[in-house]
């Protein structure tokens, strides 16, 4: 009994430590790398700097920083404008049409240097790290596929499906869809 007991403890210790690691902050060079978006001329869409690759994608991939992206996505007000990704002042996230693409590199670009009729700049506002987090969390609410991380829950009710069960799949109705207008970025 008390052998299958320590072979519990075991397992359960294993498992704990196959956890991915947190970096609570992100080494300078590679934050310098990090604000290397390389945008389309048009402003929508491109390519992320080679380092978001060998770090291995952590913003969209690990619960901790989606966590974080959820917190920002609080502190910051983004919900007076853009709701639980419904919109409202500002475009939704759930509406099938991204106006700068669904991209993380645009979501990203978004964010950290604002858009024209009313999305403010944060690049003096938050570390490119945090612009990459909240960029994986914006792109968790208007995800179109299930995903097996996702921030943690609020204790509050809720409104809409998780981040990590495709909430914009779930919520998103095509016959009520706005007519897609083609100065608008590419769909999910």
């Amino acid at each position: 009994m008390a052998g299958l007991f320590v072979g519990a403890l075991a397992v359960v210790a294993t498992v704990g430590l196959l956890r991915q690691p947190r970096q609570y902050r992100v080494d300078p060079p590679v934050s310098a790398a990090l604000d290397g978006l390389r945008l389309m001329p048009n402003g929508i869409a491109g390519a992320p700097p080679e380092v978001y690759f060998a770090l291995g994608q952590p913003y969209e991939e690990t619960a901790y920083d989606l966590n974080q992206g959820k917190r920002l996505y609080s502190w910051f007000g983004c919900a007076s404008c853009h709701g639980d990704g419904e919109g409202g002042a500002g475009p939704s996230f759930l509406d099938g049409w991204w106006l700068y693409g669904p991209s993380m590199v645009s979501i990203a670009a978004s964010i950290r240097d604002g858009r024209p009729h009313g999305m403010p700049a944060f690049r003096h506002k938050m570390t490119i790290d945090e612009i990459w987090q909240l960029a994986g969390y914006v792109k968790a609410i208007g995800a179109y596929s299930a995903k097996l991380t996702a921030p943690s829950r609020n204790d509050d009710r809720q409104t809409r499906p998780a981040e990590n069960r495709a909430p914009a799949a779930i919520l998103f109705d095509q016959e009520s869809a706005p007519v897609r207008r083609p100065e608008q970025g590419p769909s999910p």
